[in-house]
């Protein structure tokens, strides 16, 4: 691997603005580390210690970093698409289509079906074997949930083409028509009371924020300083004078989330963080030129994915552990669990490069010539896989045998009914790209 990442990093071309991979890094890096250090495990069960210790909640105002991701993903998936339709100016807008989907999600798609088997028959055998309680039961709910983020990201590969279209044709104009539709959505559903139209937010705000790296692609971010400015100010004003929690992120039993579905608060905090990374851009850059720090960054990007499907099982195989040693857990957020932090995600780190070891050819890619005529097929394998996915993930493992339930949008849907969906829609995808043999 060190060869072959010494290889790559020697490779890159000049033209690469390796700032934008740097943040793709660091910002999966600061979800990881952000779920290691909320766990609050004790012999009583899972919590979060921002509940034990709501002042910490401020924290999430840098921690919840999601938006950098999918603000990294849509310059990435723009200089994609791009470079497709220059490559087959004379092909169909739907080969074109087509091929852009699967190589956007072979190494998104690939690693999380393979999780999503695994930890399938992991529940499934647990289950037949009359298992499934305490933090078994617990942990076959978590570890689906940070697929929420994949199926997010499903849907912003399936609408770039359209919305790039419209970032072409309006610009800024473009993006405040989506944050403009979650100004909307909110005010139907705080002022309103309409049901169900909270959820359109998870389309809105986060395409929304996907957008902006549209804009970063075409150089249209000049003043970040006044984007940070505008998006903290703005979220600090919902926060202190709305119905909008504190915590960016979503806390057990709050009546209202920022995050599920996303509000606008959420999306002022994405402008404030895309302002922040782009003042930081000049001294990011500057890191990242360093040949030792750019194979590094490198060596993380083949991993990432891999690496974040599978921390959660990591921190909760370490916490099992504890408790099946009899090792003992502090009370959260006292000066000896604060003292046994460092020693519990150093080894759930080790863990997780396990697992990765163990998991990550399946997040290399694999060549495919896409078939003409795909375009359809792509597009009903991604929305199967986006609603799969979502459902998994609020769902979870848990309950196969039971028939257990959860609230996808406003349809209730199983975890036998998720799975099949998330992998008929990867089958599809996988197919549309099949190279045709003759």
């Amino acid at each position: 691997m060190g060869s072959s990442v010494r290889e790559l990093a020697g490779a890159t071309p000049a033209t690469r603005d390796r700032y934008i991979d740097l943040l793709r890094v660091a910002s999966l890096g600061t979800v990881v580390l952000g779920h290691w250090l909320m766990a609050a495990v004790t012999t009583d069960g899972v919590g979060n210690l921002l509940a034990v210790v709501p002042g910490l909640q401020v924290m999430t105002w840098a921690l919840q970093i999601m938006p950098v991701f999918f603000f990294v993903g849509g310059f990435s998936h723009a200089l994609s698409y791009r470079s497709l339709r220059r490559k087959q100016p004379e092909g169909s807008t739907d080969s074109v289509y087509s091929a852009f989907l699967r190589a956007r999600l072979q190494r998104l798609l690939r690693p999380t079906m393979v999780f999503i088997l695994v930890w399938g028959a992991a529940a499934l055998i647990v289950q037949l074997l009359g298992g499934g309680g305490g933090l078994t039961g617990v942990t076959l709910r978590l570890v689906a949930q940070p697929l929420w983020f994949i199926g997010i990201y499903l849907a912003m590969v399936a609408f770039t083409p359209p919305l790039l279209t419209l970032h072409d044709r309006y610009g800024w104009g473009a993006f405040a028509g989506l944050a403009g539709a979650a100004v909307a959505v909110d005010v139907l559903r705080f002022a309103a009371g309409v049901p169900y139209i909270e959820f359109l937010n998870f389309a809105f705000v986060w395409l929304a924020v996907h957008q902006l790296g549209f804009l970063r692609a075409d150089g249209r971010i000049p003043r970040p300083a006044l984007l940070a400015g505008i998006g903290l100010a703005a979220a600090v004003a919902l926060v202190a004078l709305g119905p909008y929690p504190l915590s960016m992120v979503g806390m057990p039993g709050e009546k209202i989330s920022n995050m599920a579905p996303p509000t606008l608060a959420l999306l002022c905090h994405g402008l404030w963080l895309v302002g922040a990374v782009e003042l930081l851009r000049g001294p990011g850059a500057r890191l990242v030129a360093r040949p030792r720090v750019w194979r590094g960054v490198v060596a993380a990007n083949g991993v990432a994915m891999t690496a974040f499907l599978w921390h959660l099982t990591a921190m909760l195989g370490v916490y099992g552990a504890m408790l099946a040693l009899d090792v003992p857990l502090p009370e959260p957020a006292s000066g000896a669990w604060w003292a046994q932090a460092p020693v519990r995600i150093a080894v759930a780190a080790v863990v997780t490069a396990g697992l990765v070891a163990l998991f990550r050819t399946f997040e290399r890619p694999v060549s495919a010539v896409p078939v003409r005529g795909s375009g359809p097929v792509s597009a009903l394998g991604v929305t199967l896989c986006l609603f799969g996915v979502l459902g998994v993930s609020m769902v979870g493992f848990g309950g196969l045998l039971e028939g257990h339930t959860a609230m996808l949008i406003a349809v209730r849907v199983s975890a036998p009914a998720a799975v099949a969906m998330a992998l008929g829609g990867w089958l599809l995808v996988e197919r549309a790209g099949r190279r045709r043999s003759g």
